[in-house]
């Protein structure tokens, strides 16, 4: 897999929650969760499956930063 994208965190699906169009894929990162909200089109063609091996691929403009009040 070949991308532009530098932050890559290779996990393993833990959880789908499948909507009516889009799907929650949870994916543990060896002690953090990452929740990815896909088209239930991707999950099919990617075969996402608990306990398959999946990688978040993050790639963004912006990063919000909060704190506790």
């Amino acid at each position: 897999m070949k991308l532009s994208a530098r932050n890559v965190l290779p996990g393993t699906v833990t959880e789908i929650v499948t909507g009516a169009v889009t799907s929650h894929v949870r994916i543990d990162l060896g002690g953090s969760t990452v929740t990815a909200s896909i088209t239930n089109e991707a999950v099919k063609e990617l075969g996402l499956k608990v306990g398959s091996k999946a990688s978040a691929v993050i790639k963004a403009s912006d990063v919000m930063v909060g704190v506790d009040e």
